[in-house]
């Protein structure tokens, strides 16, 4: 949030260790403005990912950030380097919400929400305990960064029903793949600014544009327009590398009344 101070005081940073649980998920660990935990499928699927989610459960008026948090905000971050048999873990992440604290425009999430989270296995045959390092910011009318470690041994309850269920259905949650009549083009623009045009079903009212900045990129909120009866988002580039990467792209998020979709932009 671009208001809000972020409490970086030890006494202020929710920290603690998760302990290995029953079924196919930790316990949870709780924080001023709610509680965190994590959740597998259980079993390792063909190619030796294990699909789980990070679910937070927020307190009413608290709220937590998407992939790019703004300049003052705090993502969703997890290491997994203390795990026994996984190399990695991605994040991927609901349609978020536009949001404004007076100074400034952020996107997250203002109600509980899970992220669904991809362990791939170092040896897809051999079993594996997640250890996982969890850092994310909450916020109300401060930001309160909240750390812990949640452990899981998926092996240990592989059927879980109720587990299985929460992973299915933040899965099903996730924005639909960009296609050519549900996504956006980039247009010609310059070093200081992204433009692209968004086809989409639906009321141009209901519709909104996330561009998320790495790689040294920073953007600013997007402004609409129309052109030859297209919804245009022109977002300022707050900063950029000093050579454009040639490979990867940026991650953007395309929600409106119809829905979401997801996609890659090739870096400006």
């Amino acid at each position: 949030m671009q208001s809000l101070k972020v409490l970086l005081l030890s006494a202020a940073v929710g920290c603690g260790t998760g302990h290995p649980a029953a079924a196919s998920s930790s316990t949870w660990y709780n924080s001023e403005g709610g509680k965190v935990r994590l959740v597998t499928s259980g079993k390792p699927d063909t190619a030796g990912r294990i699909h789980g989610v990070l679910d937070i459960s927020l307190k009413p008026g608290w709220k937590t950030y998407w992939r790019d948090p703004g300049d003052a905000g705090v993502p969703p971050q997890i290491d997994i380097s203390a795990s026994t048999n996984i190399a990695s873990a991605t994040f991927s992440f609901p349609p978020p919400q536009r949001h404004d604290d007076g100074s400034g425009k952020w996107a997250g999430y203002d109600h509980p929400v899970s992220l669904p989270v991809t362990f791939t296995l170092s040896a897809p045959n051999e079993p594996a305990v997640i250890d996982a390092d969890i850092f994310l910011g909450i916020c109300e009318t401060i930001c309160i960064p909240v750390q812990t470690r949640l452990t899981i041994d998926p092996g240990s309850d592989p059927d879980n029903v109720e587990d299985a269920a929460l992973v299915k259905a933040a899965l099903a949650a996730l924005p639909a793949p960009a296609g050519p009549d549900f996504g956006v083009n980039i247009l010609p623009g310059d070093r200081e600014t992204l433009i692209v045009e968004a086809s989409f079903p639906g009321n141009p009212e209901a519709a909104d544009f996330f561009v998320a900045g790495e790689r040294d990129y920073m953007f600013g909120v997007p402004a609409r327009s129309e052109k030859d009866g297209k919804l245009v988002f022109t977002v300022p580039i707050l900063d950029r590398p000093t050579t454009t990467p040639t490979d990867g792209g940026l991650y953007y998020t395309l929600t409106t009344a119809a829905g979401a979709v997801e996609g890659l932009l090739p870096f400006p």
